[in-house]
């Protein structure tokens, strides 16, 4: 495969001599040479000055050197995702954004283990963009996520409406100016609706994790606009109270996956998520 060529290049640039990358891929120099060539009609390009000393990359050389570690990064990432373990039928790869990952990603995954034992499983957690990318992609099949970007060949199903709420820490506040306001960035969709509702506010610090900014505010005092399933167990703790009479926020969860996706393997494991994601989702 061309990996092989791509791997034995990388091995030429870093030993500087094919003799050298022919010992450490413990093959015969020969091979290395008919890998170069071979790699070398594929790009249409010469990518190596033979010399007494070893060989130097040319100009397309140092260009094919800008790509040639990530894809290998690539397949070899690729290749562990799909291998599938001996007692398996196929491997699933889903994933969330950092905010979703506890509890609905920790409870689906402890659902697909107990109800589909016969599917291998990779978790992956990561920002948004690179979240939607890698489902793009292909290197995950499902991933839950806040505010999807829709793009050509992607599924996106609405698991379940989540509300972005105003609470604080001080049970007295009743208007939003004495509340010692705590900013966090929900998104394009909260920040217009929020400028809207609080044109003249400007706060004197923000967030842009969800997670930190509420053990803030516990930590700190004040208040700030969270999702009422994370909320909800502070305020039966008495820990934090709904400012009343404030606007409230729709911040619908998805799911994300490829077109063209195993639908035998990410079906039943769609079924759970949704009747997970019919109960609540925590901090």
């Amino acid at each position: 495969m061309e990996i092989e060529l791509a791997r034995t290049f990388l091995e030429i640039v870093s030993t500087g001599s094919f003799i050298r990358a022919a010992q450490r891929l413990n093959v015969a120099q020969t091979t290395v040479s008919a890998r170069i060539r071979n790699l070398e009609q594929l790009l249409g390009r010469q990518l190596f000055v033979r010399n007494k000393g070893g060989a130097s990359l040319t100009p397309a050389g140092e260009q094919f050197l800008r790509h040639a570690p990530t894809f290998v990064q690539l397949w070899q990432r690729t290749r562990q995702q799909v291998a599938v373990p001996a007692g398996r039928r196929a491997v699933l790869t889903v994933g969330s954004e950092v905010t979703l990952a506890q509890p609905l990603l920790l409870n689906w995954v402890s659902w697909i283990r107990q109800s589909l034992p016969d599917i291998a499983l990779r978790v992956h957690v990561d920002v948004p963009q690179d979240l939607i990318n890698q489902v793009a992609s292909g290197l995950v099949d499902v991933a839950i996520m806040y505010a999807p970007q829709h793009r050509p060949g992607l599924k996106i199903d609405l698991l379940m409406e989540e509300k972005l709420v105003l609470v604080t820490t001080d049970p007295e506040a009743e208007r939003f100016e004495e509340t010692n306001y705590v900013y966090m960035d929900w998104g394009p969709d909260f920040v217009l609706h929020h400028d809207m509702n609080f044109p003249d506010v400007t706060p004197d610090l923000s967030f842009d994790l969800g997670p930190l900014a509420l053990s803030y505010v516990l930590a700190s005092g004040g208040s700030g606009y969270f999702r009422m399933s994370a909320a909800e167990p502070h305020i039966a703790a008495g820990q934090l109270h709904l400012v009343p009479e404030m606007p409230q926020y729709s911040y619908p969860v998805y799911a994300v996956r490829s077109a063209n996706a195993d639908e035998s393997v990410v079906a039943p494991a769609l079924a759970g998520l949704r009747a997970l994601s019919e109960g609540e989702i925590g901090a």
